[in-house]
């Protein structure tokens, strides 16, 4: 019997992105760690990110940035790759992700 397919990824278009959402998903200081590290690293591999979480907690900090809509990730091969969705952010709330980086930093 063949494995279960992986469930599909759900990215909110950009104009669903909301204010409350996106705060709420960087309100957690792992996730601001996995948005400070695309901030300098554009595309990363989804087990290559600098958090000391099993991988099952990773997976869920992952499905709650990306429904918030700052995280877009697509599968290549046997791999996820996440990339952050600066263009749609910036479109929605200009200089939020600035702010945000800037008042995290080191």
């Amino acid at each position: 019997m063949p494995a279960n397919p992986r469930p599909a990824l759900v990215h909110p278009p950009r104009d669903d992105i909301t204010l409350v959402g996106v705060l709420h998903a960087l309100a957690d200081p792992t996730r601001l760690t996995i948005v400070r590290t695309l901030g300098a690293d554009p595309e990363r591999a989804c087990g290559t990110f600098p958090v000391a979480v099993a991988p099952s907690t990773l997976s869920h900090h992952f499905k709650v940035l990306r429904e918030a809509g700052v995280i877009r990730q697509r599968e290549e091969a046997n791999r996820r790759w996440t990339t952050l969705r600066r263009a749609d952010l910036d479109d929605r709330f200009p200089g939020l992700v600035d702010a945000v980086l800037g008042a995290t930093a080191g």
